[in-house]
């Protein structure tokens, strides 16, 4: 089910839809949703009597082999939020797993121009801003076909590390980061390129990488960072928890 918004006057997406990988998540996932139900309130909030075309959202966590209470944490949310939806794989990639997302809002938006529907994917254990949603939906109505938007580590990083963190990203417009954790793309951008390959680990990187050599309008933004768990026991190898074990 999606929640239909009116938006700005002006171009841009019929339809938005968030995908979030999820394995053995049950933890982390409540407080990653708190915050996107946050995000899609402040999106609803922008509708007004001068706008004419609306969008409809929606987000479906993907749960990949789930053995603990993730698939229970999404049901008692969606119960408050009718946009939100799961489907349950086995594929234990995460490329495969965010394609599997992916074809899931395909099928949702069946009808809808592959153009005008607008692709965000998250990760089960971030928390989004709340202005996530309108950065992206704002990209999208300025003709943009892939937006790269930058992480931050929690409070579970330790000064140090931080400190290394810090000294090798930088936060600014046009940085050259890409996490899967902070990413948006148009469905038909997505389809040109192939979609997200069948990797362990990134991904993300190499969706974008094929984005931008068949020429997709991007946008690196830093005006919408996600937060993004520090912890050291990530679910993709050579992942983000393992890049932070390394500083």
């Amino acid at each position: 089910m999606s929640e239909r918004l009116e938006g700005p006057a002006g171009g841009g997406p019929a339809r938005l839809h968030v995908v979030v990988p999820a394995r053995d998540e049950a933890a982390l996932l409540p407080g990653m949703l708190a915050s996107l139900d946050l995000a899609v309130r402040a999106l609803a909030r922008t509708a007004g009597p001068g706008s004419r075309r609306p969008v409809a959202v929606a987000a479906t966590v993907v749960l990949d082999s789930c053995r603990d209470g993730s698939g229970e944490a999404v049901a008692r949310a969606a119960l408050a939020m009718p946009w939100l939806d799961s489907v349950t794989v086995a594929l234990g990639r995460v490329g495969s797993v965010r394609a599997a997302g992916v074809e899931h809002a395909r099928a949702t938006a069946a009808g809808t121009p592959a153009g005008d529907l607008w692709v965000a994917t998250t990760d089960a254990d971030t928390r989004v801003p709340v202005d996530w949603l309108l950065g992206h939906v704002a990209a999208a109505r300025a003709g943009v076909e892939l937006l790269t938007g930058t992480v931050r580590p929690d409070e579970l990083l330790v000064a140090s590390q931080r400190r290394a963190w810090l000294a090798q990203h930088d936060l600014v417009e046009g940085h050259l980061h890409v996490h899967g954790a902070n990413l948006g793309f148009t469905l038909a951008a997505y389809d040109a390129v192939g979609g997200f390959g069948a990797l362990a680990t990134g991904e993300d990187v190499d969706l974008v990488e094929r984005l931008r050599r068949h020429g997709a309008r991007s946008r690196a933004t830093a005006a919408i960072p996600v937060t993004t768990s520090a912890r050291l026991d990530g679910r993709a190898p050579a992942g983000f928890a393992a890049y932070l074990a390394e500083l």
